[in-house]
């Protein structure tokens, strides 16, 4: 009986791989340039090919050491709210349920890249006064980083854009009503940074009704040492 069953056994081993290498032969008659042999390198190509390097916060390429990477985006419309990443740590978002209509700040530690507070003004509904405050109580050597979310300039005054200014942007004042804007700065910056995006709501140009695209931004901080 056990006799039996390994006879069995074998010729159905060998009615599988007669069908195997006939179904290879009909391949060959229908496609002359594919060979048997592809059968097992794609196989084994698929083993050994390495998955795609992913670097933090999904930028591009990698930082250099003593660095930190971001990524920031700003909001859609008045729909989705803003993005900001740093060192592969989602910091704000909708999905945090830590942002809000108007200006979105995240402050950072210069020297550890630590994020050490968040908040988020309405420059539509709200009063400018907390966001001066807010400023006024920036660290030397913070980083600062911002983005827009639906409208972020009607209460904005003078005085808030000229202290935004001096952490190092450049179009903070012609920021206007439902523009979309992005900027990462520093508190004792000696220049004008040179991450910072705006882009005009503009009928003729604007994707969403009412509203301009959404801005991306990535790059690499240099992390501060005195």
């Amino acid at each position: 009986m056990f006799r039996a069953n390994g006879v069995l056994k074998l010729t159905a081993l060998l009615g599988a791989l007669f069908l195997v290498v006939f179904l290879a032969f009909q391949l060959l008659e229908t496609n002359p340039k594919y060979k048997i042999s592809n059968l097992f390198l794609k196989n084994s190509l698929s083993a050994i090919t390495p998955k795609p390097i992913r670097y933090k916060c999904g930028l591009s390429k990698a930082c250099p050491q003593g660095h930190f990477a971001f990524k920031i985006a700003s909001g859609a419309a008045s729909v989705v709210g803003p993005r900001l990443c740093l060192e592969d740590k989602l910091i704000m978002s909708g999905v945090k349920n830590n942002v809000g209509r108007g200006i979105n700040i995240a402050l950072v530690d210069g020297k550890t890249g630590e994020v050490t507070k968040t908040d988020s003004f309405d420059m539509w509904a709200g009063d400018v006064a907390p966001l001066i405050a807010f400023l006024n109580d920036i660290k030397e050597g913070t980083v600062v980083m911002m983005a827009t979310f639906d409208d972020s300039s009607t209460k904005l005054n003078d005085e808030a854009r000229k202290m935004i200014s001096e952490l190092g942007s450049s179009s903070i004042t012609n920021l206007a009503f439902r523009d979309n804007w992005i900027f990462v700065g520093g508190k004792g910056i000696k220049t004008k940074s040179p991450f910072e995006q705006h882009i005009q709501n503009k009928a003729e140009t604007n994707k969403f009704d009412g509203w301009p695209d959404v801005l991306e931004m990535e790059g690499c901080i240099p992390q501060r040492h005195d």
